[in-house]
């Protein structure tokens, strides 16, 4: 039986060393401040149905106003909050996963092991609610891109401290 070439002279074996689990630091979800115009909506569309229900001549038009209003309601205030709620971002010892999707799902993982870039946009209000969005650059054609995060900043250094660790580990 031969020998294995781990005990050949002059062979030198590589041993990496055996990473820790993978731990979560952090999950996000957009700022609060998108629920704001449903909320907003919800409100109006509850006021005016208070207004108007009872008020038509004929029941049928106060059972078509129920029907619209339930269907304002599903379309500016139930769907947005879905999409809001649905919409959510995990950031591990190891990579980012942002997840999205109403009806289809749609997952994107940026991995801290590899080099990557970060990158923080704010537009409009933003700053003002220290929030922004955040872009991780790993070296892929399509950078991962978590819209409108709370404390962005706070995300950036976070991002920047694993992916030093990550890169010292691998």
């Amino acid at each position: 039986m031969p020998p294995s070439d781990a005990h050949q002279p002059g062979f030198t074996s590589v041993f990496r060393p055996e990473l820790p689990p993978e731990q979560i630091v952090a999950r996000y979800r957009a700022h609060g401040r998108q629920l704001f115009w449903p909320t907003v909506a919800l409100v109006a569309i509850a006021a005016m149905s208070g207004y108007f229900l009872g008020r038509f001549a004929e029941e049928w038009q106060n059972s078509a106003a129920i029907v619209v209003a339930a269907v304002l309601v599903l379309l500016f205030w139930l769907v947005p909050t879905l999409r809001w709620l649905t919409a959510r971002c995990t950031i591990t010892t190891r990579r980012v996963i942002s997840v999205r999707g109403l009806l289809q799902r749609e997952r994107q993982e940026a991995s801290l092991l590899r080099g990557h870039d970060v990158t923080l946009t704010r537009r409009g209000l933003q700053p003002l609610f220290r929030s922004g969005d955040v872009t991780v650059h790993s070296g892929s054609e399509h950078p991962l891109v978590i819209r409108d995060v709370p404390h962005a900043g706070l995300v950036v250094a976070a991002l920047a401290e694993l992916g030093d660790e990550a890169y010292g580990r691998a």
